[in-house]
This record gives structure tokens, C-alpha cells and sequence, in this order.
């Protein structure tokens, strides 16, 4: 159970990275909410809704520039049962403009899973970013 819900985590970055709005609907429930908190900027959200999520993430892609790489690392699950989990990851944002590389941000993501026909998806992600972006 844990390989699969970190293999969902991962999923989701690459999803998030690609925008791939097929894979994010495959590991986004329904009625996911998220929800933000930047440092300065208090807290955005939640955003609420698997059509509101798609739409809050491309705005997102149409706002950055160069490619933007959401890395996860030190995933654990914190609690699971037979229905729902979290699972907890570090992040670390960068920016590729093709002449640099930077990183933007560093944070910690929490989410809540639960099980849905069979497979786990993201019910509620919460993020704590260390800086404002």
C-alpha cells in the first residue's frame, strides 16, 4: 500500500509538471480541495473540485516561465487505514529558462488520500511553502 501511494504522489508531480489534465483527473478525487500558505501572503484557498484544481493549475502553467519542475522528496506515509492515508513530501520547485536554473521555492506538501474505485487519489493537498514566491 505505501508503494502505491507514493507511486500516486509521483504521478501527481509529473502530471502537475507535464500538464497532463487526463493523469491529473486520474489521481485528483472529485472533490479534492487545496489549499496554500505562503509565507507574507497568508493562505490561498481552498480551491475546490477536480474542475476548479484543472483550472487553478493551467492559469498556473499559462503564468510561469521556462519549465518548472515540482521535485518531491522524503515521501512517507503518516497514517493510513483501509481508505484514506496521508502522505507527506518535501518540496523543492525549479525553473529552467534554457540559461538557467533556479530554484523557487522549497515547501512541504501534505495529502490526504483516499481510496476510490480501487485506486488512490488525492483528496485534499495542502501546502506550506518555506518563501514567497
Amino acid at each position: 500500500m505505501i508503494a502505491e501511494l507514493q507511486q500516486t504522489v509521483a504521478r501527481y508531480a509529473h502530471a502537475l509538471d507535464e500538464l497532463n489534465p487526463s493523469e491529473l483527473e486520474a489521481v485528483l478525487a472529485e472533490n479534492t480541495t487545496w489549499t496554500f500558505t505562503m509565507p507574507g501572503q497568508g493562505v490561498l484557498g481552498p480551491v475546490t473540485g477536480r474542475a476548479a484544481v484543472l483550472d487553478f493549475i493551467r492559469d498556473g502553467h499559462a503564468a510561469q516561465s521556462g519549465r518548472v519542475r515540482h521535485h518531491l522528496g522524503h515521501v512517507v506515509v503518516t497514517a493510513t487505514d483501509a481508505a484514506t492515508a496521508e502522505v507527506r513530501a518535501y518540496l523543492l520547485q525549479t525553473r529552467n529558462t534554457g540559461e538557467s536554473i533556479q530554484i523557487i521555492s522549497t515547501g512541504v506538501y501534505t495529502f490526504g488520500m483516499r481510496q476510490s474505485d480501487g485506486e488512490w487519489r488525492i483528496a485534499e493537498l495542502t501546502l506550506t511553502l518555506d518563501n514567497a514566491l
